[in-house]
């Protein structure tokens, strides 16, 4: 994945993709503080730079959140942009109706039944929906299924 990122980050340097290009050197960059941070093996895996990817995108759509509230849409729109190049690199998120399927399963595996349950739930889920939910859209359904 990272040999990927670093290939799409000259293609964009040559097509001249401002956005684009940005988007993938804040990826590269957070990769290599990952890298290279204290106790770090000097290697990253896969799944690791997945993490690190759904950080920046949480971080941009925070930060275009809080650009839109203080009125200024030009700045929102490009972190919004920067957003959604990075989205590529991300698995494909469940749709709602894949999300409650998922946690129904999990809620009948673990054997919950009410909303105190919820913790055992949600430890399973964030495990094995890692990379394929966004935290907030598993708790709220869990919350909604216990409930």
């Amino acid at each position: 994945m990272e040999k990927r990122i670093q290939a799409d980050m000259v293609s964009a340097m040559k097509a001249k993709e401002t956005v684009r290009l940005a988007s993938l050197r804040a990826i590269k960059a957070a990769i290599m503080l990952a890298k290279t941070a204290e106790g770090a093996s000097g290697e990253i895996t896969d799944p690791e730079i997945v993490k690190i990817i759904q950080k920046l995108v949480k971080q941009r759509k925070e930060s275009a959140q809080q650009y839109t509230d203080a009125g200024r849409p030009e700045l929102a729109e490009n972190e919004l942009a920067e957003a959604a190049v990075m989205e590529v690199y991300l698995p494909k998120q469940l749709s709602e109706a894949e999300l409650e399927a998922e946690l129904t399963k999990i809620i009948a595996e673990v054997g919950a039944s009410k909303p105190q349950d919820m913790g055992k739930v949600m430890g399973v889920a964030t495990k094995k929906l890692a990379g394929l939910a966004d935290g907030r859209a598993i708790s709220a359904t869990v919350k909604k299924l216990l409930s």
